[in-house]
């Protein structure tokens, strides 16, 4: 972990203007095209949901901005960020948290993932580590193909965790779709940041095996 600091008048101005706002967050909702990906994830076994985690959760440790956290007015950068994602469970009909530590390799992601699921399965859990921020939470809506989320969470103290959500794949113009949400704060991560993250979506999606490799 790193500290940043704005040594451009205009990047610190930009910070603070929008760190100062009661509701610092915006979110960009838009349908990813995965009309490549579900093939390829079915020929070679891979499971659905895991898959996406990890390249949901691969596009925001590429971009810096979305490793970016603001602890008491200033900025940190975490080398690396965790997906903390909403899994269905045996208890009840209430999601339980799943935490995977995040790492590159999209085969050793994909098998950690699939344990930790069915762990939560018959142990839920609703608690994140206390004074962590390493964390990307990320939910899935299997049920509607979704054209706007809103995140329910803190805005004081300051939360600058992004939360991403995909929605009910659907098929249009001969293609099938996933919807994605990106909510993230304004302060750390603009309009271009959330821009570069849905072309690395979209590259994913469109070239599968050089992300997931043939696992």
């Amino acid at each position: 972990m790193k500290s940043i600091h704005f040594t451009n008048p205009h990047r610190r101005k930009h910070f603070d203007f929008f760190n100062g706002m009661n509701h610092p967050h915006f979110n960009i909702t838009a349908n990813v095209d995965i009309t490549q990906l579900l093939p390829y994830l079915k020929s070679n076994e891979l499971p659905t949901s895991s898959s996406i985690v990890y390249l949901i959760a691969k596009a925001a440790n590429d971009i810096p901005e979305f490793r970016w956290r603001i602890r008491d007015g200033e900025v940190v950068e975490h080398q690396s960020v965790q997906p903390s994602f909403t899994v269905p469970t045996e208890e009840t009909d209430v999601f339980s948290f799943c935490t995977v530590a995040y790492t590159a390799d999209a085969r050793i992601f994909i098998e950690n993932a699939q344990k930790q699921i069915a762990a939560m399965g018959t142990n839920p859990s609703f608690e994140d580590e206390e004074h962590r921020d390493d964390y990307l939470f990320l939910s899935a809506f299997p049920w509607v193909s979704f054209t706007g989320m809103q995140h329910a969470m803190h805005y004081h103290p300051c939360d600058s965790i992004p939360r991403i959500s995909w929605g009910k794949f659907f098929e249009q113009d001969g293609k099938i779709w996933m919807p994605l949400s990106v909510q993230v704060h304004h302060a750390v991560v603009d309009g271009i940041h959330v821009g570069r993250y849905f072309q690395l979506m979209e590259q994913m999606a469109a070239l599968p095996r050089n992300f997931l490799g043939a696992i």
